[in-house]
């Protein structure tokens, strides 16, 4: 890709991700779940914004999946456990500027098929 291809398309997900950081916010009691993808990992936490701490995180790299559909509906379901350890079952989705198609969507599916709602 060109550099300022690249560069915009990087600047028009940020614009996106403020977008919808205006909109959502999460608790202690309902927390805000974030996803970072990039080429090869996949990274999500827990983070309530009101005290703004990370109650709990997992990336694809420690458990060993890679950033593609599989990858992301493995770590939905450790995430899910992880969750469920820490007494969350509700949570906030914070797509993060990405589309909910492909590893994201695989992701969120996985989670609500572990039955964490959002």
């Amino acid at each position: 890709m060109n550099a300022k291809v690249l560069k915009n398309k990087v600047a028009n997900r940020l614009k996106r991700k403020l977008r919808i950081r205006a909109k959502i916010s999460g608790c202690a009691t309902l927390p805000r779940v974030s996803v970072f993808k990039s080429n090869r990992y996949i990274s999500v936490q827990a983070i309530d914004d009101v005290t703004g701490t990370t109650l709990c995180a997992l990336n694809s790299k420690t458990t060993g999946n890679k950033a593609n559909k599989e990858g992301a509906t493995a770590l939905g379901e450790a995430f899910a456990a992880t969750l469920k350890a820490t007494n969350i079952n509700e949570i906030v989705f914070d797509r993060n500027g990405y589309q909910y198609h492909g590893v994201i969507a695989a992701f969120g599916e996985s989670l609500r098929a572990n039955e964490i709602k959002f």
